[in-house]
């Protein structure tokens, strides 16, 4: 059969094999986001923290008349390191996010590339052949891009198939966690 000659061409785990490209791309681009909706903890977050907690802690504990003003004190102080927490804070997240932005940028500009030598390789050839019974109303769809058709089967191009497989590893992604 002809069609089978294409496919054993190129290999008999093309379909598998950009499967599970489109299915990294989508793991790594889920794992950049996470990490950059989490942010990361570091020291002098949690020191500013606590010195605040234990500056209010302090001017709590001071209730009588005769403390007042230092507990005003000890207030002002504590308002003081949370703007200055605040502070922190802004610079540390730009940082973060234009880091986790130049990785972003990065692997898009990676998926681009390897999609287009994949759609270069494989164009007007198919990718898998399936029979017809299997994919009925969508069989033209799936052989856009093949060059040509055989007989009671689809032959697959490579746009429907990196379409076809870019959704369900968004649907697969949904369900892993890191």
């Amino acid at each position: 059969m002809e069609g089978e000659d294409l496919i054993k061409g190129r290999g008999f785990v093309a379909a598998p094999l950009t499967f599970f490209v489109v299915v990294v791309f989508q793991l790594l681009s889920k794992r950049i986001d996470q990490l950059k909706k989490k942010g990361s903890k570091n020291t002098r977050e949690a020191e500013l923290r606590s010195e605040i907690k234990q500056l209010l802690r302090e001017a709590t504990g001071l209730s009588q008349p005769a403390t007042f003003a230092q507990a005003a004190k000890l207030r002002r102080s504590a308002a003081a390191k949370e703007k200055e927490l605040a502070q922190y804070l802004e610079q540390h997240n730009k940082e973060i996010n234009l880091s986790y932005d130049l990785y972003g940028k990065v692997l898009l500009a990676s998926k681009v590339v390897v999609y287009l030598i994949l759609v270069l390789w494989f164009w007007r050839t198919p990718i898998a052949i399936i029979a017809k019974q299997l994919v009925q109303p969508f069989g033209n769809l799936l052989s856009w891009g093949t060059g040509g058709h055989l007989t009671g089967h689809v032959m697959v191009g490579i746009i429907p198939w990196l379409i076809l497989s870019t959704r369900v590893s968004k649907y697969v992604c949904r369900f892993v966690e890191f």
